[in-house]
C-alpha cells in the first residue's frame, strides 16, 4: 500500500471511530444571559475618566472588560465608545494594526448611531492609522469621509488641517499651503487672536497651523516663510508655550542652515534646550542634526557624539515603551477567564471530558492507536519541510545580526575614532566625517527597509526602483529595463512581494560573492508569464557556484511558492546570469 493510500485510510478510520465513539448524545450546556447594562455604564464612566486624564494603563483593561460583558445591541453606545477608546490607545502606542482592528468592529454599528461623533472618530482614527503606515491615499479617503459628516465646525477644521498634513507628507506643498491659508484665516474668522485677549488654547492651535503654513512656504521658496516663523515665535514667547516653542527654534535653524550657519546654530541650541525641558525627542533630534551641519571644530565633535548617543537612547526608549504596553495587554489576557464567552467554552470542555469518560475502553484504545499512527506519518512527511523553513528563518536572523554587528557597529566605531583622531576644523576632514555619518544613516535605513512592509499599490514600481538604487555605488552601476513596460496593478500582492524579496536577496548575495561593476535587470511579460533576468559582469562566481546555490536556496523556495522557476547560467566566461519566471 502506498503512503498516500495509507494516509487516506487512516484519516477515514480516524473520523469513523470518532463518529462511533461520540454517538452518546448529551444535552448542550445552556448559559443564562446576564443583564450587565448597569455595570457597563459604571465601567464606561470610570474608563472615560481615566482616558480623559491620559491614564491609558488603567483605561485599557476597563475598556476591554466593557467589550467582554456588554451586549453589542442593547449596550451599543457604550460598546462602541469602548472600541473607539481602545483604537485610540493602540494608536497612541504606535500599534496601528490593532487600532484598525478595533475600528473595523465599529463600522457595522454606525448606521444605528444617531450622533455623528462616533462616525467622525471612526474615520478620523482610520485616516491617521493609514497616514502613519505610509498610505496617504487611504488616509485622505477617510479624512474626506469625516469632512462630509454633519458635525461641528471645529471638527471640520481639524480634518481639513489633517488633510493639509497629508499633502505635506506627499510633498504637495502648494496644495498644503492653500489648505493652511484657509485654516489660518477662515478657520479663525470672528475670533480674537490678540495675545492679551484671546483664548490660550485657540492661540496655541493657531500657532501650530500657522507654522505648518510657514513650512510649506519654506519648501516652495516663498520669502513669506520667515515672517510666519518669526510671528509664531513671538506669540509662543508671549504665551510661554513650553510644549511647542522648540519647534519654532527648529524651523528657524533649518531656514538659516545654508545662508547663515552661525544663526542656524544659535537657534538649534535654543531649540535643543527647550525640547529637552519637555523631552520632545523629535525636535531634539532635528536640532542636534542641524548643529552637526552648522558647527565646526570641537563643537562639531561634541554635537556629533551627542547625536549618535541620542539616536541609540531613542531606540532603547521606544523598545521599552513597546514592552510596557505589551505587559499591559498580557496582564489583562491572564484575567480573561471572567469573560462570559470563556466561561461558555469552559462549560463545553467539561461536557466533552464527561463524554470521553463514558466512551468504551476498547474504542478509546483503537482511536488512540489510529491517531498516533496518523500523526506519526504526518510528522515524518512534514519534518523535512519544517526543518527547511526553520533554517530559512534562522539564516535570515543570522543575516540581520551579521549586518548589525559587522557593518553598522564597525562604521560607528570608525566614525567615533575618526572624530577623536582628526582635526574636524579642516574642511576635508569635516566633509569625510559628514560622509561617514551619512553612510551610517544609509545603512541603518537599508537594514530597516529589508525587514519592513512592502507597498504593493500603485507605488510598487517606485519602491522597487528605490530598493535597487540603494545598491548603486561608485563601484557598481545597475541598469533596469522594462520595469514600466507593463502594468503591475493586476498582479497578485504575494507575487509582487516575492519579486521584491528575490531581487533583494540576489543583489545582496551577488554583491558579496561576485563583486560586479555592472548589473542589468530586465523585466519582460508575455501572455502567461513574467520573466526577470539578472546579468552582471562578475567572473568570480564561477569558482563559487556551489556556495551561491546554497545561499540562494531561500530565493528558490520563495519562487516555488508562486509556482515559478529559477535558472542559473554559469557557462559564460565574461558574465553571470540568473533568471526566474512565474505565471501571471
Amino acid at each position: 500500500m502506498k503512503i498516500t493510500s495509507l494516509v487516506k485510510f487512516l484519516i477515514s478510520a480516524f473520523f469513523l471511530l470518532a463518529l462511533f465513539t461520540s454517538c452518546e448524545k448529551e444535552k448542550p450546556a445552556i448559559v443564562k444571559k446576564t443583564d450587565n447594562t448597569a455595570e457597563v455604564k459604571r465601567l464606561t464612566t470610570i474608563g472615560d475618566r481615566y482616558f480623559d486624564n491620559s491614564d491609558y494603563k488603567n483605561s485599557y483593561p476597563i475598556y476591554k472588560k466593557i467589550i467582554s460583558i456588554a451586549d453589542p445591541v442593547k449596550d451599543r453606545i457604550d460598546y462602541v465608545d469602548a472600541l473607539i477608546g481602545l483604537a485610540l490607545i493602540y494608536q497612541y502606542h504606535g500599534d496601528y494594526i490593532q487600532s484598525e482592528e478595533m475600528v473595523v468592529q465599529v463600522l457595522p454599528h454606525l448606521k444605528y448611531m444617531k450622533k455623528t461623533r462616533f462616525a467622525w472618530y471612526t474615520y478620523f482614527i482610520q485616516g491617521y492609522n493609514y497616514f502613519k503606515t505610509d498610505n496617504p491615499e487611504r488616509a485622505l479617503y477617510y479624512y474626506r469621509k469625516a469632512l462630509h459628516l454633519k458635525t461641528s465646525a471645529s471638527r471640520k477644521w481639524r480634518i481639513i488641517n489633517c488633510i493639509g498634513i497629508v499633502y505635506m507628507k506627499q510633498k504637495r506643498y502648494k496644495a498644503a499651503a492653500y489648505i493652511f491659508e484657509k485654516v489660518t484665516t477662515d478657520g479663525y474668522s470672528g475670533k480674537n487672536l490678540k495675545t492679551d485677549m484671546a483664548d490660550r488654547m485657540v492661540l496655541l492651535t493657531y500657532c501650530v497651523e500657522l507654522n505648518n503654513l510657514g513650512i510649506c512656504y519654506y519648501n516652495l521658496k516663498n520669502p513669506k516663510a520667515l515672517n510666519i516663523y518669526e510671528k509664531v515665535l513671538k506669540i509662543r514667547l508671549q504665551l510661554n508655550d513650553r510644549d511647542d516653542i522648540s519647534t519654532s527654534y527648529t524651523v528657524l535653524s533649518e531656514y538659516y542652515l545654508k545662508s547663515n550657519p552661525q544663526l542656524a546654530a544659535k537657534y538649534a541650541k535654543l531649540g535643543y534646550k527647550k525640547a529637552s525641558e519637555v523631552n520632545f525627542f523629535a525636535d531634539k533630534k532635528y536640532c542636534l542634526s542641524f548643529l552637526t551641519q552648522s558647527t565646526t571644530g570641537n563643537e562639531l565633535k561634541k554635537y556629533s557624539e551627542m547625536y549618535i548617543s541620542f539616536i541609540d537612547s531613542i531606540n532603547t526608549a521606544q523598545l521599552k515603551q513597546k514592552n510596557q504596553f505589551s505587559d499591559i495587554k498580557y496582564n489583562f489576557k491572564k484575567d480573561k477567564d471572567e469573560n462570559l464567552e470563556l466561561k461558555t467554552q469552559k462549560a463545553e470542555r467539561e461536557l466533552e471530558i464527561q463524554r470521553q469518560k463514558n466512551r468504551s475502553f476498547i474504542s478509546y484504545v483503537v482511536l488512540s492507536i489510529t491517531a498516533f499512527m496518523f500523526f506519526f506519518l504526518v510528522f515524518y512527511m512534514t519534518r523535512k519541510g519544517k526543518r527547511e523553513k526553520n533554517d530559512a528563518v534562522f539564516k535570515n536572523e543570522i543575516r540581520i545580526s551579521n549586518k548589525l554587528d559587522n557593518e553598522l557597529e564597525k562604521d560607528i566605531h570608525e566614525t567615533l575614532s575618526f572624530a577623536e583622531s582628526k582635526n574636524l576644523e579642516d574642511l576635508e576632514n569635516k566633509e569625510q566625517f559628514l560622509n561617514k555619518l551619512n553612510r551610517i544613516y544609509s545603512k541603518t535605513r537599508s537594514i530597516s527597509r529589508e525587514n519592513s512592509a512592502i507597498q504593493t499599490d500603485k507605488n510598487y514600481t517606485n519602491e522597487l526602483k528605490e530598493m535597487i538604487s540603494e545598491y548603486i555605488s561608485p563601484n557598481l552601476n545597475i541598469l533596469v529595463n522594462g520595469l514600466n513596460s507593463f502594468s503591475w496593478d493586476k498582479i497578485e500582492r504575494v507575487k509582487k512581494i516575492t519579486v521584491f524579496r528575490v531581487l533583494q536577496e540576489i543583489l545582496d548575495q551577488m554583491k558579496t560573492l561576485n563583486n560586479p561593476s555592472l548589473v542589468s535587470i530586465t523585466f519582460k511579460k508575455d501572455e502567461k508569464n513574467i520573466l526577470i533576468m539578472y546579468v552582471d559582469n562578475g567572473t568570480k562566481i564561477n569558482s563559487e557556484y556551489t556556495i551561491l546555490q546554497k545561499r540562494l536556496q531561500n530565493v528558490e523556495n520563495r519562487i516555488k511558492t508562486i509556482k515559478g522557476t529559477l535558472n542559473f547560467d554559469t557557462e559564460s566566461e565574461n558574465s553571470f546570469k540568473i533568471s526566474f519566471k512565474f505565471p501571471i
